[in-house]
């Protein structure tokens, strides 16, 4: 009944407005998602894979988590504790009670690790995509880091093409988009992401990549392209919250995106206030909600 009175609401909304849709079409475009989503990330709120960082993330206002695949160090793969199923679905479960929504899994072991050298990655890439296919997550975060600095490690370019040629095959067999963050400038990952040759391989952009070097934002988005750019860290480097920061302009970066007909996740990296780095809810809560009030603003 309820939805049938749903039915003839939006019926008669159609008539008095003149729209032609039909009113199942109207109920879908009404639940349509928002262009844009705002998500925090499990390791940045200090709660690295608890459960704890479901309803932490609901105080500060985000619309999704990014969930770290936990420690690397010298083991054979993570140590992921989204790999037994009660945990895996006691999160699932919360989330949902929560409503927020699982944007992306994390490898962020990478950042200090070599993916270009470490023997065991094909069941490092293959443990990530098993637990997020468990999870219906659609994106994992595969960070190049330190050790993969392309820029200061240009030898390392071929093997790491070659691996993540494989790392894409994994990926297409599972559905999975795996977003990778470079030290190269947009043209050099674009021709990194051509020569993998995989639309499951595509880019995770990180705002604080082309700030700190120097580069045009802007321009670094329209090379790279909507099609090439899986999820963005939508953050500086700390120091100030993103409304303080006199190096980006929110607003004029959205302008862009909306040009380019890019949407999707924005997941709050850093951007920490200098005088407070630890107070997590008066950081990321500020950095969401300025980031909502720009990117959501009806």
């Amino acid at each position: 009944m309820e939805q049938q009175n749903r039915r003839t609401f939006i019926a008669n909304v159609a008539l008095l407005t003149g729209t032609l849709m039909f009113p199942d079409q109207l109920l879908l475009a009404a639940a349509k998602k928002s262009r844009y989503k705002i998500a925090v990330i499990d390791l940045m709120i200090l709660k690295r894979q608890k459960i704890s960082a479901l309803p932490l993330t609901k105080e500060i206002g985000a619309d999704g988590l990014e969930i770290d695949m936990g420690g690397l160090g010298n083991r054979d793969t993570f140590d992921n504790k989204l790999a037994d199923p009660k945990v895996r679905q006691e999160y699932l479960d919360k989330a949902r009670e929560l409503n927020i929504k699982i944007c992306s899994l994390a490898m962020t072991g990478f950042y200090a690790q070599s993916f270009a050298k470490r023997p065991t990655y094909q069941r490092m890439i293959q443990d990530c995509l098993d637990t997020a296919k468990a999870m219906n997550v659609k994106v994992v975060f595969l960070p190049l880091g330190v050790q993969g600095d392309l820029v200061k490690n240009p030898e390392l370019r071929d093997p790491i093409v070659e691996r993540l040629k494989v790392a894409g095959q994994m990926a297409s067999e599972a559905g999975i988009v795996i977003g990778i963050e470079t030290a190269l400038d947009a043209g050099g990952e674009l021709q990194l992401l051509k020569a993998v040759g995989s639309k499951y391989v595509k880019s995770y952009f990180n705002f604080s990549n082309a700030i700190k070097n120097g580069r045009d934002l802007h321009q670094e988005l329209r090379i790279l392209g909507k099609k090439n750019i899986i999820q963005i860290h939508a953050t500086n480097e700390d120091g100030l919250w993103l409304q303080n920061d006199p190096k980006i302009d929110l607003r004029q970066v959205k302008a862009t995106l909306d040009d380019m007909g890019w949407k999707g996740w924005l997941v709050v990296e850093r951007s920490r206030d200098a005088s407070q780095p630890t107070n997590v809810k008066y950081n990321f809560s500020a950095n969401t909600s300025y980031l909502k009030s720009v990117f959501q603003a009806k």
